[in-house]
């Protein structure tokens, strides 16, 4: 597997794999054509479908310029993975170059026929977390030794970068009020949260808070950490944050639970998806609960077995979770969605505190699971907004533009 920092991207949200990967490709092809003299972008499938609500097309004309032609073709569908664009560069009338490319999850970019588990700088030489547990027990070490022993030295001082990110992000969301980007009109409620934990001082209300402070930052196009996913950005930050501010767990054990949560994350990708354009919310909303309460078993003092069984707790209790965003937005249910997650995120890893960590069911079965279940789930509930709350009927239409 790769470095855990390819789980952990700093950059503008909305999404990760519609906002981030089309920009990082976009910067790629300008800097191969700087002498083009203008641009066209085709977007395939859920691009195609949920790509103005993602803001896709703005992206890629803040990088390749407004001259730039972009084509939504819904019909147009690869095997490889949904997320797929091909851009075009013209000089004048000629074409001097086109390239396809897919945004595989978490700002990911691969191109067509390239191996999905393939990386050109691997880290970890274990691939499941079954094999690192017993490397662990062999070895006398935590998940955060193992993760210590094969990351590189910079690791921590990246971390730091992150965790500065997270507590940026729900600084700004927490301080803001006013509605949303789009049609929806969504009033942001971060700010009354958090005036309602400091009346009553209650940990999920904080937890609510700093989840929604994230996420909404990200529907604002604003500066978020992936975790894994920018959809899905909102629960991580609020559990660490959440246990550092109302339980005062020490910072440098955040940085810990960042690499317990990462690893987590990375076994997902590499073994399945974090891509709901692929499995759906499970492997975005789902996933960062996974790596939330993991997070938070080690903050509690789980061994290595009671973090493996609060994250095994977590995903599976998402499995099968659509992706169905309203007008293609991160907004309904992303936002409340992982408002609620960060919070089952600390019901999974109370729980496995309260056993020995011996289960039935492992994690490396319930990411298996979770692949299955997100190939055999509708594309209309796989981000494309065809189906599900996407088409159902609003108790209130919102206000016309």
């Amino acid at each position: 597997m790769e470095s855990i920092k390819n789980i952990y991207l700093i950059g503008r949200g909305p999404s990760s794999s519609h906002t981030m990967g089309p920009e990082k490709a976009s910067k790629r092809f300008l800097a191969k054509n700087p002498q083009a003299t203008h641009f066209k972008v085709e977007l395939y499938g859920s691009f195609a479908l949920t790509g103005k609500g993602h803001m896709t097309d703005k992206i890629i004309r803040e990088v390749l310029g407004e001259n730039t032609e972009i084509a939504f073709l819904p019909l147009v569908e690869s095997s490889y993975h949904p997320n797929c664009m091909k851009f075009f560069a013209y000089l004048g009338n000629e074409l001097i170059d086109e390239w396809k490319v897919y945004s595989v999850g978490g700002g990911e970019l691969k191109e067509e026929g390239e191996e999905r588990k393939g990386y050109k700088n691997p880290v970890f030489p274990h691939h499941f977390m079954e094999d690192i547990l017993a490397y662990c027990k062999q070895e006398h070490i935590s998940l955060v030794e193992y993760v210590d022993r094969f990351e590189a030295p910079d690791l921590n001082a990246y971390l730091e970068t992150v965790l500065n990110a997270m507590d940026d992000a729900i600084k700004r969301g927490i301080a803001t009020e006013g509605v949303l980007p789009g049609r929806l009109k969504i009033k942001r409620k971060a700010k009354t949260f958090y005036e309602k934990y400091l009346e009553n001082h209650r940990f999920p209300t904080i937890l609510y808070a700093y989840s929604l402070a994230t996420s909404e930052e990200n529907a604002s196009s604003g500066i978020i950490v992936t975790a894994p996913t920018c959809g899905s950005c909102g629960v991580l930050p609020s559990v660490l944050l959440g246990m550092h501010h109302h339980h005062h767990s020490p910072r440098e054990s955040l940085i810990k639970a960042l690499k317990i949560a990462g690893l987590i994350g990375n076994l997902v990708k590499h073994n399945a998806s974090i891509s709901g354009a692929e499995v759906g919310c499970q492997g975005e909303v789902g996933v960062a609960c996974s790596m939330a309460a993991a997070a938070a078993a080690y903050l509690k003092g789980g061994n290595n077995s009671v973090i493996e069984y609060a994250a095994e707790i977590a995903l599976e209790h998402h499995l099968g979770m659509t992706c169905d965003p309203i007008d293609g937005m991160v907004q309904i249910p992303c936002i409340e969605r992982n408002a609620l997650s960060a919070q089952y995120a600390i019901n999974a890893s109370e729980y496995a505190l309260m056993t020995d960590g011996a289960h039935h069911i492992t994690l490396d079965s319930v990411i298996e699971v979770m692949k299955e279940t997100g190939k055999d789930m509708h594309a209309k509930y796989r981000e494309t907004s065809l189906g599900g709350l996407a088409t159902v009927k609003r108790t209130k239409e919102p206000p016309k533009e």
